[in-house]
């Protein structure tokens, strides 16, 4: 039930588990982390609610997720890590500036020690910054703000004391910045907050007329999800765990029964920690290795720190222990209840440090297990299924290196000692695995394996020059990883531009191996919580973007198939719905494929219909055509949704990302995307008046592009925290997460980059023209994509843009880059998107 010792992206997200397939066809990680992520989650693939953070234990981050998790990556409707088919709470929580928020806050502060409360002090004191200018902003202002301008310099290249990369330009090179001062890294400069406050008011202003709209809108999204809800119970130890929902609730409540009881133990009621906070967020919820013990981590403000606590489950009380560093939400037990193991953030937010902590101790005695000097390297770890071996990692973007640890020589009074697999090799990507007692399992890049191939060695000799193909590289199978069992191995991965699984059997795998046949053939599958070594019952999800998340067991043995549950979805009628797969030829030839979905009695080709046009193509993560109930309002009032499934991410295998969209060759997502475009038009599905277009975190560099190269294509764009000031985020190693990602986009402080990332910056190719309505949103405790970005973007557009079509920022004072975790708040924050969208089609109140 956790989430593995990964990293983030700022881009990128971190990926959702298997228990988000099908759940949304917009929401990339819904199959992406099932199929190539985590090996299982603490989620049931049926369940009702899943988060983005939450993993099982034998969780092993695939190449692709690493990419994801240490950057930008961002859930691809906005909410990634929030489902719509999930209910919750009919309340919005309050702000943090009320003054019983503030006590209970504080309260908490006290509560959890002098360092805690310092941290948590420290928030308190931004949300009095906030209340104390709200006070002098009123509810709604008639006019944007003019934000003021204030040149300021910014160099490219060799700055003295500062981390710019290999080989920056000597001497540097300088840009001006008329909005550099929006930069605010403690969030709380009451002029940056002042500027926020008049924006979202005159953003409440200019949207009023649309507050019946919003309303209808979400009761529409409420009336497709059954409030009350319970995941697939899964067998873990002597317990079936689960989670349910309850009409009223905005969180989940965590469960379990023991086998053959019907007694109910509540594990922790996450309703009960949100009380008096205005985020919460439990990542990793791990029960120890008998049982007795839960351990879970904490986030409370959306920045994406967390603590981590332990419970009791018999008495029900919080143990002494608490971890009060600044951690990635990941916990993982050893063998027994005596030590966990944790990373740590650095003030980059990269995850850098691997700790074991020995319960009934101080955390400040803990054991630092690995530390990771590399600023473009990022520590993670996992246990193997088979619960004998930890292994910790050090990962790049296209560089990986391992050690392991046998846990049965873990004592919690001394230092373990790692062993090495293989030393890292520049471009070099693998991820080991336990098999077989004696053997360790492999997924690399190696012998210019560009699709990935798997290999195995045995335990002692585990180098590279040890490693043996399990059977021959294909280059049409993308493997993603691997669900490794005491008899049976299950590899995901891509073929034909779909995910698949394909099984093995344990023994004999290179003669045994075949793949899981699907019903149809656009779909998402992915693996679900799959907790037991010792089985012949693997449990996987599946969807399609005309049938709900589904939730499978199958049999190894007898190959057996049964149905566990579909998703319920109120009101929704499967028949009335069609969907289909389309080519747009790219400027160089390629074709881009997209998945379509529509009602079948509102569409008709060549009477130019509305459509929604969804966009990402970055960190090679997928798109794929899952179901998504969110998108029935607007299905259901005649708009066309297509997925545009562009170069940089990973539809068609490794090649889509690198070299399809990478470093120099990055511009293709956006000349995909506008050909994608131009296709529909051109083929009458629509025409520009009625084009919108969606993308969000990378996604948000997309749009920024699109809008930037063709504007006159689209009469609408949402930009969702969009990652659209390339060039001055790149160039600082300060800011949270960057010098990881040079290794994905460039580094603009190198000669080699700086030219053709400013070619396409967002922000910097803002053009006296004309563009189309687009409404921007962002997060002022998002650590992946800073607030500034989105404002400094909206504040340049007002100055240059030519037309009389409005430019909207909505900046949630609350939340981070995953928005509202209460899950009837994210409802209401996404009707007020489609809101938005709708009035500039004009089809408001039209259904």
């Amino acid at each position: 039930m956790k989430f593995a010792g990964g990293s983030q992206t700022r881009r990128g997200q971190f990926m959702r588990d298997a228990s988000q397939v099908g759940c949304g066809f917009v929401e990339i990680a819904s199959a992406f982390a099932a199929g190539s992520v985590f090996s299982y989650s603490s989620s049931s693939s049926s369940s009702s609610s899943t988060r983005a953070t939450r993993s099982s234990t034998c969780v092993k981050p695939s190449r692709a997720y690493r990419m994801a998790s240490k950057g930008r990556a961002s859930g691809h409707d906005g909410h990634e890590h929030k489902q719509l088919l999930v209910a919750g709470a009919q309340r919005e929580d309050e702000l943090r500036s009320s003054s019983k928020n503030e006590d209970s806050f504080l309260g908490s502060a006290l509560k959890i020690g002098a360092k805690s409360a310092a941290v948590a002090l420290g928030a308190l004191a931004v949300g009095l910054v906030v209340k104390a200018s709200l006070n002098g902003v009123p509810d709604m202002v008639d006019k944007p703000p003019i934000a003021e301008k204030k040149p300021a310099q910014v160099l490219f290249g060799k700055v003295a004391g500062e981390n710019r990369g290999e080989s920056p330009m000597d001497p540097p090179r300088v840009r001006m910045d008329d909005y550099f001062w929006m930069r605010d890294d403690k969030r709380k400069d009451p002029k940056v907050i002042r500027h926020l406050q008049l924006e979202n008011a005159y953003t409440k202003y200019a949207t009023k007329h649309l507050e019946a709209e919003r309303k209808a809108l979400y009761e529409e999204m409420l009336s497709h999800v059954q409030e009350t809800d319970e995941s697939v119970p899964y067998r873990h130890g002597q317990y079936m765990y689960y989670h349910r929902n309850v009409k009223g609730l905005s969180y989940d409540i965590n469960a379990r029964k023991r086998v053959g009881s019907e007694a109910e133990e509540i594990v922790l009621d996450e309703n009960e920690l949100a009380k008096g906070l205005s985020h919460c967020d439990v990542r990793a919820l791990e029960p120890s290795p008998d049982h007795t013990l839960v351990a879970y981590s904490l986030d409370n403000m959306g920045y994406e720190t967390y603590k981590i606590y332990f419970k009791d489950l018999a008495t029900g009380k919080l143990l002494n222990d608490r971890i009060d560093r600044d951690t990635t939400g990941s916990v993982t037990w050893g063998i027994n209840n005596d030590v966990v193991f944790y990373t740590t953030q650095d003030e980059a937010h990269r995850s850098y440090k691997v700790w074991m902590h020995r319960l009934g101790t101080d955390c400040a005695t803990d054991v630092e297990l690995f530390a990771e000097p590399d600023e473009e390297f990022s520590a993670t770890y996992f246990k193997s299924r088979s619960g004998k071996y930890l292994f910790v990692g050090s990962q790049s973007t296209d560089t990986s290196e391992w050690w392991y640890l046998d846990l049965s020589t873990v004592r919690p009074d001394q230092k373990p000692e790692l062993v090495c697999m293989q030393a890292r090799r520049d471009t070099i990507e693998y991820d080991p695995d336990h098999w077989n007692n004696e053997r360790f399992l492999i997924v690399t890049n190696q012998d210019a394996a560009k699709n990935f191939k798997v290999m195995f060695c045995s335990i002692a000799a585990p180098s590279s020059a040890y490693w043996k193909d399990l059977f021959p590289y294909d280059p049409s199978i993308k493997v993603d990883g691997l669900s490794v069992f005491e008899d049976f191995i299950v590899m995901r991965g891509r073929q034909g531009g779909y995910r698949q699984l394909w099984f093995m059997n344990s023994k004999d795998p290179a003669n045994t191996r075949y793949v899981l046949d699907l019903p149809e053939k656009a779909h998402v599958v992915g693996p679900g919580v799959n907790k037991e070594f010792t089985t012949s019952v693997f449990r996987f999800s599946y969807s399609s973007m005309t049938t709900p998340r589904q939730t499978w067991d199958y049999d190894v043995v007898s190959k057996a198939r049964t149905l566990l549950k579909e998703q319920p979805v109120p009101h929704f009628d499967r028949s009335l719905y069609s969907s289909e797969r389309l080519y747009a030829a790219a400027p160089d030839g390629t074709q881009v494929p997209m998945s379509m979905v529509y009602r079948t009695d509102k569409m008709k080709k060549g009477d130019a219909s509305p459509l929604f046009l969804y966009g990402y193509g970055s960190y090679e993560l997928s798109i794929d055509p899952s179901f998504d109930a969110k998108y029935l309002p607007l299905l259901d009032r005649g708009v066309i949704v297509v997925l545009a499934h562009v170069r940089g991410g990973g539809e068609q295998g490794y090649t889509w990302y690198d070299p399809g969209a990478r470093y120099l060759t990055k511009a293709n997502t956006f000349t995909d995307f506008i050909a994608c475009a131009e296709h529909l038009i051109r083929e009458k599905y629509t025409e520009p008046s009625k084009l919108a277009i969606e993308g969000r975190s990378a996604g948000g560099l997309l749009i920024g592009a699109v809008l930037n190269m063709r504007p006159d294509l689209f009469a609408v764009a949402i930009a969702g925290v969009p990652f659209v000031d390339v060039m001055n985020t790149m160039s600082d190693s300060t800011i949270p997460l960057t010098t990881g990602e040079w290794r994905a986009w460039g580094n603009p402080n190198s000669a080699e980059f700086y030219e053709y990332m400013l070619s396409y910056s967002p922000y910097d190719n803002i053009a006296r023209q004309k563009y189309p309505s687009l409404l921007v949103t962002g997060g002022l405790y998002d650590p992946r994509v800073a607030f500034w970005e989105p404002s400094k973007w909206v504040a340049k557009l007002r100055e240059y843009k030519t037309d009389s079509n409005p430019v909207l920022l909505k900046i949630d004072l609350d939340v981070g880059h995953f928005s509202a975790s209460d899950r009837y708040r994210y409802l209401r924050e996404r009707a007020f998107d489609l809101a938005f969208m709708l009035d500039q089609l004009g089809l408001v109140g039209k259904k």
